[in-house]
């Protein structure tokens, strides 16, 4: 059974910060025969070691670096097609004791407004995210004492029963603080997808230095705080790192190594990681000059290597980076993004020009959802709002039993293209639903069942919603 860990004790976490430094010394100039031998090993659909990743992490070389990104590219195809999952952050408040260096919503910001949105608020919020055609979000909260458990399954009750004519949120996920066991189970029985923790960055020293104060000054409750969750009955984890807080390559380390230690402890490894870097945050400093900041070059390089790390995870891409970047990156294995993002407090339904003052950080990406949609179909993505898996309990390990060869073709591109066709006809503009069709009926020649699938279609097309395999 867990124990709670009042603080850092070296022997009982499991990010071994001399193994790491170690790995990445003694990885450099890597033989080309090893790297690539490691990239089969990936393609072959198996999750890499530490020095396989540290190896990769190494490559310098131009031409072995553009077979990493190759390889990253296939092993995209074959897990998860061609199909591209869309959701929307969406803040319910802004308040926090926390104060970590790096954010506008901590403590002692005397810049930032702070704003939870009231019940009358937060309906219209999900009213018009559901109006543009969103069907899952993600809910962000500070860490506050307000923000308890049942106040987050109370905001998550008001999400799932908004409803705007065919339109609904059908999976709703959590970034919020590390909770008990007992608070997971709250929250888990709300009927949550994914509960998000990101560790910011797991060397100890950057962590400690960066969060001086509140309850994420703690290392070891947070490092752990999604052992908590799987114990509290939640199976859909997602972990992630700030890159930007501490050099980029002994980060992906950490990610593999929390990623290691759930599949050891508990069968399965997260859901999805995340891998946003540092943006411009209201009265903060170091947002404009991070201290380890990652170029463009080796944010792609990255986001292959976690790619073929963790062959079956889901990675998400978010918003903090210019739409030209995402284009490049969506193609080293991305399989989830948000679409016509807003994180001011309260700015889906009003225009609020005070919004960045409400912000956490500052946003790459402000295209609409469907500009975002029309760029996916033109580069030959399937733009999905699928929430199947999640609500025919194909979550956690019994996703892992699903996840072989022949799930994507059977389940997953199906799915995407039953809720795009829903958006074709809710909400799409005559140009984006011409490009949509095209697209369905190009797919219909590729998938399995193609009459089972077009008849889902043709029920779609008749007025049902919510069709699933």
């Amino acid at each position: 059974m867990f124990t709670f860990i009042k603080e850092l004790d070296t022997e009982r976490t499991f990010i071994p910060e001399d193994v790491i430094n170690t790995l990445l010394e003694e990885t450099k100039n890597p033989d080309p025969v090893y790297v690539r031998e490691i990239l089969q090993k990936s393609l072959n659909k198996n999750r890499l070691e530490p020095i396989e990743v540290a190896t990769l992490l190494n490559v310098e070389e131009k031409e072995l670096l553009e077979e990493i990104f190759q390889a990253a590219r296939t092993l995209k195809e074959r897990i998860y097609g061609n199909r591209i999952v869309l959701f929307a952050p969406l803040y319910i408040g802004n308040d926090c004791i926390n104060d970590c260096v790096y954010c506008g919503f901590r403590s002692s910001n005397p810049e930032i407004y702070r704003k939870t949105l009231t019940t009358e608020e937060l309906e219209n919020e999900v009213k018009a995210l559901v109006s543009k055609g969103h069907k899952r979000l993600i809910v962000v909260y500070g860490e506050h004492p307000r923000y308890s458990p049942e106040y987050i399954a109370e905001t998550i009750n008001v999400i799932y029963n908004t409803k705007v004519g065919h339109g609904e949120i059908r999976r709703v996920n959590v970034n919020a603080a590390p909770q008990t066991i007992e608070g997971y189970k709250i929250i888990h029985d709300a009927g949550i997808g994914t509960y998000q923790i990101f560790q910011e960055t797991y060397h100890y020293p950057t962590y400690k230095k960066l969060h001086p104060r509140g309850p994420k000054s703690n290392y070891a409750w947070r490092l752990y705080g999604l052992d908590r969750a799987m114990l509290g009955g939640i199976d859909d984890l997602g972990i992630g790192a700030l890159f930007g807080l501490y050099d980029w390559k002994y980060e992906v380390m950490g990610l593999l190594y929390h990623t290691i230690h759930l599949e050891q402890r508990f069968g399965v490894g997260p859901h999805t990681i995340s891998f946003p870097r540092i943006e411009p945050a209201v009265g903060s400093d170091i947002t404009e000059n991070p201290p380890y900041k990652v170029s463009d070059e080796e944010f792609k390089k990255l986001v292959a290597i976690i790619r073929l790390a963790v062959p079956y995870t889901g990675m998400i891409l978010t918003a903090r980076e210019p739409a030209e970047l995402r284009r490049e990156v969506l193609k080293m294995g991305i399989s989830q993004i948000d679409g016509g993002s807003s994180i001011g407090i309260g700015s889906y339904s009003q225009d609020d020009p005070e919004k960045i003052r409400k912000s956490q950080f500052v946003l790459g990406d402000n295209r609409s959802l469907e500009e975002i949609i029309q760029d996916l179909i033109k580069e030959g993505y399937i733009p999905s709002f699928c929430t199947a898996c999640y609500r025919a309990g194909r979550t956690g390990e019994h996703f892992m039993e699903f996840a072989i060869p022949g799930f994507v073709k059977r389940f997953c591109t199906p799915n995407a293209l039953f809720t795009l066709r829903e958006y074709l006809n809710d909400y799409a503009s005559e140009e984006t639903r011409e490009m949509g069709n095209k697209l369905i009926t190009e797919e219909l020649q590729r998938v399995d069942n193609a009459d089972k699938v077009t008849e889902f279609l043709g029920r779609i097309d008749n007025g049902e919603r919510d069709v699933r395999f």
